[in-house]
């Protein structure tokens, strides 16, 4: 199984992130709620198989298996092409960092996937979970609906209204240093098999851990909100999402992509256009921007 080295990968994610940096507006949010759809897929999965597991009998492997269950939404994102906030959050600003492109062009960038990631997820939420009754309510007799409303408001309840500010940020660098992890293994493999297995080992550990993913949450709390667990409300999923979303990015900018740079990239000469992850060199016109 062939492998990048870490320097090549370095040189992949910046051609990556000017990639989606130079990406016309419209497929940016399209590309965004599809990715916020897989992410929200790999949530209802891992809310399905982790329900019904009683702590007492079960201890914590009932996080095992909701943490291996959602690797399908990141699978998904990087292999059928999606553009996931918290990924951009590493592969954008390295791109900056490596003079690529501006902190314009990082912004316009994060802003948009931000955008179609939350009605990527919240569609699933509403209409793929709620609407058809996957997730039921408390009143829904005994069934897998209701268990799988009892996992769902279990989960909620513990994001929206027990966790502190900082406990939410703390938790959202962990996660995102996690998942940007996966994101720069994925690009180590040439294979499937090998970027599929470079992404379920982080993602897995960050699930299993209690960690806050913005997007992940982005199905959670709403989900939970439209199947009515009583005491959450669209304030406590702000709160979620902001806090969560400023730790994200923390772990994201902070331990992958500067961290990164700075090994492989900082004192390392520029040598020309590198492929992105499809394997294309950056399009002439982005080019022929930098040298002016």
């Amino acid at each position: 199984m062939p492998a990048r080295t870490p320097p090549e990968i370095a040189k992949l994610a910046v051609a990556t992130g000017e990639k989606k940096a130079h990406q016309r507006w419209d497929k940016t949010i399209v590309s965004g709620f599809l990715a916020g759809a897989y992410i929200a897929f790999g949530g209802l999965v891992a809310v399905s198989v982790s329900s019904g597991l009683d702590p007492a009998t079960w201890g914590t492997l009932p996080t095992l298996f909701t943490g291996a269950a959602f690797t399908l939404g990141l699978v998904l994102v990087l292999l059928a092409g999606s553009d996931l906030l918290t990924g951009n959050l590493a592969l954008v600003p390295m791109s900056a960092l490596a003079g690529r492109i501006g902190v314009a062009a990082v912004l316009r960038n994060l802003g948009l996937v931000l955008v179609g990631n939350v009605l990527g997820a919240l569609f699933v939420a509403y209409f793929l979970a709620h609407l058809t009754g996957v997730i039921g309510t408390a009143e829904t007799e005994a069934s897998s609906a209701a268990l799988m409303y009892e996992r769902l408001a279990g989960i909620a309840e513990a994001k929206g209204t027990h966790e502190s500010p900082a406990e939410i940020f703390w938790r959202g660098v962990g996660c995102n240093w996690l998942v940007c992890l996966g994101v720069w293994l994925s690009l180590a493999a040439e294979d499937v098999g090998g970027k599929i297995l470079a992404i379920f080992l982080p993602i897995m550990a960050f699930v299993a851990m209690g960690f806050d993913h913005v997007v992940a949450n982005m199905f959670f709390l709403p989900a939970a909100i439209f199947s009515g667990v009583p005491g959450l409300g669209w304030d406590d999923t702000l709160r979620n999402w902001f806090f969560a979303g400023v730790g994200n990015a923390a772990g994201a900018i902070v331990f992958v992509a500067t961290a990164y740079w700075y090994l492989y990239l900082r004192d390392s000469p520029e040598d020309g256009p590198v492929a992105d992850a499809t394997g294309a060199a950056p399009a002439p016109a982005a080019a022929s921007r930098r040298r002016r």
